[in-house]
């Protein structure tokens, strides 16, 4: 699994980084809550094990921030504060699970485990009607679009393009895939429709936002994923 561990106590991240790559688990740290949160919204992760206490931004406030941006990561907190209040006030932030430091590793994984299944079984049908790539959710239901949790006004036909490619997030799409299955496979196919929408569409979803979304992949077509290039 992709982890994300938000925590700054070094004995404590060398500990749950030594255990957890001996698992086979890939583990990225950040110290502080606000390179935490910024690192949550840029890149996906499995699941995120986030400390309470933190500088800059506590846990509760990085917690319900993700949440606010639609995040559905599994987020398990760890805190030395073990009361039923605080784990009431994390779980009503938004976390999936708690846990009191200290704790023993085998606990720690077998949480992450439980959390990992119920992210790909009963979350995943929960949330179905939602497609999701790193910051940006697109709601089948509501018909909204949100990048880190700001609403993006789109048109119907933007709507309909932006599905599609999310339905087929890193796969190199041809403009005659896109017109068949946005438009109408009887549609003009000597139109320059399809990068027409997807330059409309490039400018509201990459305005702005370090992560580039939406790319053309010169002589090949177009394609959705996360990246920090920025194709001119």
């Amino acid at each position: 699994m992709k982890l994300l561990l938000i925590e700054d106590e070094p004995s404590v991240i060398s500990l749950i980084q030594r255990s957890l790559s001996a698992s086979g688990h890939e583990i990225t740290v950040a110290m502080d809550g606000q390179s935490g949160l910024e690192m949550a919204l840029r890149h996906a992760f499995d699941i995120i094990i986030l400390d309470l206490m933190l500088p800059v931004i506590n846990g509760m406030e990085v917690c319900r921030r993700l949440r606010n941006a639609q995040s559905i990561t599994p987020i398990l907190m760890l805190t030395a504060l073990g009361t039923t209040e605080n784990i009431v006030s994390g779980l009503d932030a938004g976390a999936d699970d708690y846990m009191t430091k200290p704790f023993k590793l085998a606990e720690l994984e077998a949480r992450l485990r439980t959390l990992a299944r119920r992210g790909k079984e009963p979350e995943k049908e929960k949330n179905q009607d939602l497609l999701v790539l790193g910051d940006l959710v697109l709601d089948k239901v509501t018909k909204t679009v949100k990048r880190k949790g700001q609403l993006i006004d789109l048109t119907a036909t933007e709507f309909r393009l932006l599905e599609y490619l999310l339905n087929n997030t890193n796969r190199v799409l041809n403009r005659m895939e896109i017109l068949e299955n946005v438009w109408d496979i009887n549609f003009n196919l000597g139109t320059n429709v399809v990068d027409v929408y997807i330059n409309y569409l490039r400018k509201k979803i990459n305005k702005d936002h370090p992560v580039k979304l939406i790319h053309t992949v010169f002589g090949m077509g177009y394609v959705i994923r996360e990246t920090y290039e920025d194709p001119k």
